[in-house]
């Protein structure tokens, strides 16, 4: 099966997932959406091209899918691969934070403890609440970093029935819910101690997943924007014979643009073989993605909306649900102000040397 007949198939999905009343049964539409993948052979397999990846959740934003893809594809399937962990089938979430994990019986030597230590617990004991989780409720499991017993990070693979919910949303209705862990025992099979840089990646991939999204949201307020100032007539004339609002309609188009470049930039990162032997290229470029669809969203939103007047502000409205999304999803897993922060440290770890080739994404010597 080719990666192109996969993604056809995926997309033909997502076209037909389209509900406006998603927000009334967000995990009723999330399980729906994945019988409907795994029906049509549309699920991708783990070892999917990044790219193809990344270009599938640009289309659930497009489509405003109401199911945790992102979560799912770029972020908790891979980390839970790096980690050695048994990756589900279903649709999973990402989460993190403060827990209490500790031993059920105090041994320097337990399983789920140091790296390569041998002793007589078989889980670890997780208590604490894990806020606002993308998608907990329709999520078969969640990948959980936290602090473990021992010192340094662990990854848990939580399962949706050891969870107590406590259900919210965001702006757009989409579930971000709370998890209340009491004395949750995860077995030893579950847990995985992870090196910092496993907590970073899972990090940018969480704004990649987002940036991803944001792209294919700004793409669909661009196609609506456009089609709106076409056919709505104004002094006789279409809105978009108007200067003023051409001039406008490009600021729009520009915008998503960046998104989309910057996302495609970062997928490609992804995907390039050597990644493997340099992870930090694939970090700067979804850094760079996450900052860029971040900061376009307000610019983007206030355009599309100033065109569409006050329909677009209709709560059922094809522009309300996804701008409702774009702002919801651009202060999730960081703003733009963190992801620029977090591109000036390495910048500046980085030295001189590697300045040029990361202004211009080019190599050699910036004289020549």
């Amino acid at each position: 099966m080719s990666t192109e007949s996969l993604l056809e198939r995926a997309a033909a999905v997502l076209a037909g997932a389209q509900e406006t009343d998603a927000r009334e049964r967000p995990a009723e539409s999330a399980r729906t959406v994945w019988d409907e993948l795994r029906a049509a052979d549309a699920l991708p397999p783990l070892d999917t091209d990044p790219a193809a990846l990344v270009a599938l959740v640009c289309e659930a934003g497009y489509r405003g899918t109401p199911a945790p893809l992102g979560e799912t594809l770029l972020a908790a399937r891979p980390l839970l691969a790096a980690a050695g962990l048994t990756v589900p089938d279903g649709p999973l979430t990402v989460a993190s934070g403060p827990l209490d994990a500790r031993f059920t019986h105090v041994d320097t030597g337990s399983r789920v403890g140091p790296l390569g230590a041998r002793g007589t617990d078989d889980a670890l004991r997780v208590s604490g609440t894990l806020h606002r989780v993308p998608w907990a409720r329709a999520a078969d499991a969640v990948a959980v970093l936290t602090e473990g017993p021992s010192g340094g990070p662990v990854l848990l693979l939580l399962e949706a029935a050891e969870c107590r919910r406590a259900e919210g949303t965001n702006l757009a209705g989409e579930p971000r819910d709370d998890l209340v862990l009491t004395d949750v025992a995860v077995p030893a099979e579950r847990v995985r101690r992870v090196p910092a840089a496993l907590v970073r990646e899972a990090q940018w991939r969480a704004g990649l997943a987002r940036a991803a999204l944001i792209a294919g949201a700004a793409r669909r307020c661009v196609e609506l924007t456009v089609a709106h100032t076409t056919s709505r007539v104004q002094f006789g004339r279409p809105l978009s014979h108007f200067q003023a609002v051409k001039q406008e309609e490009a600021k729009l188009v520009e915008e998503a643009a960046l998104i989309a470049a910057a996302v495609e930039a970062a997928a490609a990162a992804l995907a390039d073989p050597g990644t493997a032997a340099d992870p930090d290229t694939a970090e700067f470029a979804a850094c760079v993605a996450a900052a860029q669809a971040s900061a376009s969203v307000a610019e983007i939103t206030r355009i599309a909306h100033q065109l569409h007047g006050a329909i677009g502000f209709t709560e059922l409205s094809p522009l309300h649900l996804a701008t409702t999304r774009m702002w919801s999803w651009r202060d999730e897993d960081g703003s733009e102000h963190a992801w620029f922060r977090r591109i000036g440290r390495r910048v500046v770890e980085g030295g001189s040397d590697r300045l040029w080739p990361q202004v211009t994404g080019v190599g050699g010597d910036p004289s020549r």
